[in-house]
């Protein structure tokens, strides 16, 4: 399978025969495209989003901020900063820009404010952010965090801690199966860490999903483009589920949360969507676990579902690696393809393996091969090839139909191109098997002495040459003079 991965977390590349009916993945990129609420109860004049365990040249590209343009790349020693932050004018005091407190909440709130010409945009305190990577570094880790100005430094930017609760995630492939079965894409997002050794304060999560039969592009994943984001409450896929960061060494419930489902082969990208909500029931008071009222924290109860505070869209584009075949022609119903674990006249598709061999033979029956197209070319009855993402080969089969000729006298009748199963000649033979769609042309030669007088049947006139073409059995009379 090919996947190419709009996230900012690592994927597991998998090899195995195909055979074993392995699924095999090529990333070229990761992106992240989310919408964040400035909850911290201050005026902000930036945000930051720092990528530990990336460099400069892993990102490729970066969602500009409404107010704040194109970002600063700053690396580090381990890492890199990707920074939104506002100018500064040193002689008024004032910034240039600002993303005010969030103050709508889950009332009234729409997440077309967090875009610059939304309606609400100028005083939502929300905004749309993100960035797209080449690879993702082994123990990348992605956290986000509004800037604020310091109080001690005016004109300076500080960061804001606990960091902005976003659900950042990782994309990955289930192990192969030992079975034939089609491939399981798992999107897992990881609770926001908390500021000391408790648990750190939990949110509710709901989860859309929708599979499109294309690829998407990273300027596509806004919520204000429903026809790629999934948001209608029939695409929902998590209704609701817990997440919070666990201590380490404790037994928790709800750390994270991973969702998963089989693509089809026909599938060209995988969209999902996360909202988060603020948690506002109760917590143990020693531990800071949350405390349901359902005790399994499956359902907000009353009083548990507070303000929106992000929402993160995030797509795979998935190409699998798969053998498809497509009949075509009149005779296809009765024709069979069939090799490399496929069997076309019951399974025309399977899952396959980059880089594996596949051997195709076409079965015609009682119709004509037509010849391949596609991945495989000619009209030999076996082609082979190798397995390199979406792999689809066309096969035509065309019926053959009876072409019949009768005299009404002495006179020889013959026929171009020569059919099927002989070469007609009546005089001797007068009939042959065509090719559906074959045009036939009859040359009428009488006897010495004698006169071709006229068709009938198939053919009309009285020029000794005719044609005609074959869709089905055919009968053409050819009359000569006593």
């Amino acid at each position: 399978m090919k996947l190419t991965q709009f996230s900012m977390a690592s994927l597991a590349l998998l090899a195995v025969p195909f055979a074993s009916w392995g699924q095999t993945a090529v990333v070229s990129g990761y992106l992240g495209a989310f919408d964040v609420l400035n909850d911290t109860g201050q005026n902000a004049h930036g945000f930051e989003i720092q990528l530990e365990g990336a460099l400069p040249s892993d990102l490729y590209y970066i969602v500009p901020g409404g107010r704040y343009g194109a970002p600063t790349i700053v690396p580090y020693a381990t890492g890199v900063y990707v920074r939104y932050q506002s100018a500064y004018d040193a002689a008024t005091g004032t910034y240039a820009a600002t993303t005010p407190q969030a103050t709508l909440g889950a009332a009234g709130f729409s997440w077309q404010d967090c875009y610059q010409g939304g309606f609400g945009y100028p005083t939502s305190g929300c905004e749309h952010l993100g960035q797209s990577m080449r690879t993702s570094p082994a123990g990348l880790a992605i956290t986000g965090r509004w800037l604020v100005d310091d109080p001690n430094n005016p004109g300076q930017l500080i960061r804001v801690d606990p960091p902005a609760a976003i659900p950042f995630y990782a994309w990955s492939i289930l192990p192969p199966p030992t079975t034939p079965t089609a491939p399981v894409v798992v999107t897992k997002v990881v609770a926001p860490r908390p500021a000391t050794a408790q648990f750190g304060e939990a949110f509710w999560i709901k989860v859309f999903k929708t599979d499109l039969s294309r690829s998407v592009s990273g300027d596509e994943l806004s919520s204000t483009n429903p026809s790629v984001v999934p948001e209608d409450p029939t695409q929902v896929e998590t209704p609701w589920s817990l997440l919070q960061s666990i201590p380490a060494g404790v037994n928790g419930k709800h750390g994270n949360k991973a969702n998963q489902a089989a693509i089809a082969i026909a599938t060209g990208s995988v969209v999902r969507r996360y909202e988060m909500y603020k948690y506002t029931g109760a917590y143990d008071p020693l531990t800071h676990e949350a405390l349901c009222l359902d005790t399994v924290c499956n359902t907000p109860g009353t009083g548990e579902l507070g303000a929106a505070v992000s929402a993160q869209n995030t797509a795979s584009n998935v190409v699998a690696d798969s053998l498809s075949v497509n009949k075509s022609g009149s005779g296809a119903s009765g024709a069979t393809v069939s090799g490399s674990n496929i069997s076309c006249g019951n399974s025309c598709a399977v899952f396959a393996t980059n880089g594996a061999a596949f051997t195709l033979t076409a079965s015609p029956g009682s119709a004509v091969f037509g010849g391949w197209s596609g991945a495989c070319s000619g009209t030999q009855l076996s082609c082979s090839g190798t397995i390199n993402g979406r792999i689809t080969v066309g096969a035509s089969f065309l019926l053959q139909f009876t072409l019949s000729v009768g005299r009404s006298n002495p006179g020889t009748v013959t026929a171009t191109p020569a059919g099927n199963d002989r070469t007609l000649n009546c005089g001797g033979n007068c009939s042959a098997k065509f090719t559906d769609g074959t045009v036939v042309t009859l040359t009428a030669t009488p006897p010495a002495g004698k006169l071709f007088v006229n068709w009938s049947g198939a053919c009309s006139g009285t020029s000794p040459t005719c044609s005609v073409t074959i869709a089905k059995d055919t009968s053409v009379q050819a009359v000569f003079s006593k």
